[in-house]
């Protein structure tokens, strides 16, 4: 049995305890507007993780059969590069997305300029994009279902 005061699984101590301020939601826009400054500025920056790459020649004549140690090392920092760039611009978007998510949290989204809620989906669009799929063997959590 549920407490009196208890509305919708919270009690309403608690509801209350939740709702954000005003003021509390424009530090922590600052803050994460902030965030999205320093990471734009940074070696972090999604166009600037991209840029960094080798040719596979660099470490090899370019054939596998020369030194194949060396064309295992340029597949693995290949994939690693690729995986940070991903993370990168999915860090960038996710911080940018917040960003507007404060906006709206503070104002309403309904008040939030018409660009400001098309770029939120936009971005949420581009996230689900850099996901990795999920393949239909995998149990959800990063291990494999045994059939």
């Amino acid at each position: 049995m549920l407490p009196a005061d208890m509305v919708g699984g919270v009690s309403a101590t608690r509801a209350a305890n939740l709702e954000a301020s005003g003021e509390a939601l424009t530090t922590f826009m600052k803050r994460v507007d902030g965030v999205l400054r320093d990471l734009e500025s940074s070696a972090g920056n999604p166009t600037k993780v991209s840029a960094q790459t080798i040719r596979a020649g660099s470490l090899n004549s370019g054939t596998q059969g020369d030194f194949p140690e060396a064309h295992g090392l340029y597949e693995q920092y290949h994939a690693v590069h690729e995986k940070l760039t991903s993370l990168s611009k999915t860090l960038h978007l996710q911080i940018e997305a917040i960003g507007i998510a404060v906006q709206g949290a503070h104002k309403g989204f309904d008040a939030l300029e018409e660009d400001q809620r098309r770029r939120f989906w936009e971005i949420q669009t581009e996230i689900d994009k850099l996901q990795p799929k999920k393949s239909s063997a995998s149990g959800g959590d990063g291990t494999d279902v045994k059939a």
